[in-house]
């Protein structure tokens, strides 16, 4: 708790006693975090930051942003943070290459050995309104304008290339995973000897466009300029006007006039020489190309992907998968780390993540992890899949009679630690079954109301790494310690509070009782336990705050 009390005090101080939401602190600490402003937090010590650490990582941010140095996270700090932008951090390395950022170029210390790079597209948008071809001309253009102004020179391939290009979404393999619409737009990698080196992703869950000034999309053009800048060697700009900064802030222009910024000139020039030198690469007349780039008109309002409000919805499935806690709406997830942290606001595509789940995929009745092997388990309807890791086990799906269960579908399952047994619910009922032997328990189906306190028609159960079993419903969840059948307290904990960050009451004051209250009947007032509720006041700053080792003691 001691600890709890410092964290909070640090905050006190740094939002000048403003009341500032958690999950903006979450949100905050994360975002630092992420991009490079604060290391991330070692579960093995528990390490915290300074009061002092904080503060400056903050004016640091403010800095590079170039907005007001205040050391505090106020509404302008906050609103650069919801900003679009790439997804690499903006401070890379030691912290002499922090200090030399000022209003100036910053390169990432590596190069590419040659001047000539070839490059190719591997895989192209499926949901861009605009065409592959034009797509590959606006690629080609980008290239273009970094070769204009340095000694560098770029050729497209169709075999193996130096920076390969895809259009991702979601965890797309290379740790570093993608949002949904807006929030990241893309990255690359740095110049460098490993097969990942150079190479650029960009988000597919955008929607594409190029040189709209209604700035309904994302404009390709601009974004591939900054994602090129970092696969050659630039790193994150703080200068205003550089397409290194790390922000988005719309299209640039056409294609074909387009010229990089002076601070971006010196950059490139610093890592591949001045145009007007000699280039060994291209003796005699240095070779231009002026890609044909169309207009293309893109409509004010077209189709869009679906968002799902977080801090609204409720939710089909709940799962501690890999130490991670997904959350389940339709065919959308989200994700929540050990530390407590989501790993985006927005929701991911379930499809996009496990592959092999029907193509008609309507919504996920429950899932879990299988002890024994660690297989991931889907249950949707009278049938199940088996998967491992993200790609589904060959023979899936089969019927859930397989478990002896002989219903339409399964409400929740779950693993209980404190058995090593696997929980099945439905309606009313639960029953109890052995991954070893491969068969139901004897005398199951029970009733739920052995489990005290628990309603009926549960959304999902899962066992965290707090020890503490979750049982949710609506927008509601109650908990059990351990190995205990009862919950903790009659009033139900706001799942969106608590899991969503999300500014809504933290309880509901009325039994699991299988009605599920209306945001009018929830009171903002801590419940008998709050002491040791996961959404009172000073533990969730401390897991707003990342400091997973808090959690999962």
């Amino acid at each position: 708790m001691f600890l709890a009390i410092v964290i909070l005090a640090s905050f006190t101080e740094l939002t000048q006693g403003q009341d500032l939401r958690a999950r903006e602190v979450s949100k905050g600490v994360d975002w630092l975090t992420r991009y490079g402003y604060l290391p991330p937090p070692d579960p093995r010590t528990g390490q915290l930051q300074t009061l002092q650490g904080l503060t400056e990582a903050i004016r640091s941010m403010q800095r590079f942003g170039g907005i007001r140095v205040t050391g505090e996270l106020d509404d302008e700090t906050l609103g650069l943070m919801k900003k679009r932008r790439c997804s690499l951090p903006d401070i890379i390395g030691t912290s002499e290459i922090m200090r030399r950022r000022r209003k100036r170029y910053a390169l990432a210390g590596t190069v590419w050995k040659k001047k000539l790079l070839t490059w190719r597209v591997n895989s192209y948008s499926q949901r861009s309104q605009i065409h592959a071809g034009t797509v590959r001309q606006l690629l080609m253009s980008a290239f273009q304008v970094w070769s204009r102004a340095s000694l560098l020179q770029f050729k497209e391939v169709s075999g193996e290339a130096d920076i390969v290009i895809d259009f991702s979404r979601s965890n797309h393999g290379d740790g570093y995973p993608f949002d949904g619409p807006e929030g990241t737009l893309a990255h690359a990698f740095f110049p460098g000897d490993h097969h990942i080196s150079g190479n650029t992703h960009f988000d597919d869950d955008e929607t594409w466009t190029y040189n709209d000034k209604s700035n309904q999309g994302t404009d390709l053009f601009s974004v591939a300029v900054h994602e090129f800048g970092h696969a050659i060697g630039l790193a994150h700009s703080s200068a205003k006007d550089s397409i290194m900064k790390p922000y988005y802030d719309g299209p640039v222009g056409e294609a074909r006039t387009y010229e990089l910024p002076q601070d971006d000139i010196h950059g490139i020039e610093q890592l591949y020489g001045k145009k007007s030198q000699s280039n060994p690469d291209f003796p005699g007349k240095e070779p231009t190309f002026r890609p044909n780039i169309p207009d293309v008109p893109f409509p004010s309002s077209g189709p869009r992907p679906t968002v799902i409000d977080r801090c609204s919805t409720t939710f089909d499935a709940v799962a501690n998968i890999r130490g991670e806690a997904f959350f389940f709406k339709d065919h959308y997830f989200w994700r929540m780390q050990r530390a407590g942290n989501l790993v985006s606001l927005n929701a991911a595509h379930i499809r996009n993540f496990w592959h092999g789940l029907p193509s008609d995929l309507k919504k996920i009745d429950s899932v879990y992890e299988r002890l024994t092997d660690n297989r991931i388990v889907f249950f949707i309807g009278r049938l199940y899949w088996v998967f491992s890791n993200t790609a589904v086990d060959k023979g899936y799906p089969r019927p859930i009679t397989d478990f002896g269960l002989n219903v339409d579908r399964i409400d929740a399952v779950f693993v209980w630690p404190h058995n090593g047994k696997t929980y099945f619910f439905k309606g009313g009922q639960f029953w109890r079954y052995d991954e070893q032997r491969k068969n139901m328990d004897p005398g199951y189906p029970k009733e739920l109301s052995l489990w005290r306190g628990i309603g009926h028609g549960l959304d999902g159960v899962m066992a965290w790494s707090d020890g503490f079993t979750y049982f949710f419903k609506g927008r509601d969840h109650w908990r059990m310690e351990g190995g205990a059948v009862e919950v903790e307290s009659s009033a139900a904990s706001s799942t969106h509070r608590v899991w969503m960050h999300c500014d809504v009451p933290a309880h509901t004051p009325v039994p699991p009782d299988g009605r599920v209250p209306n945001v009018g009947e929830c009171s903002c007032g801590l419940g008998r336990n709050s002491g040791r509720s996961l959404a009172s006041g000073m533990e969730a700053i401390v897991i707003s705050l990342s400091l997973g080792v808090l959690l999962a003691g």
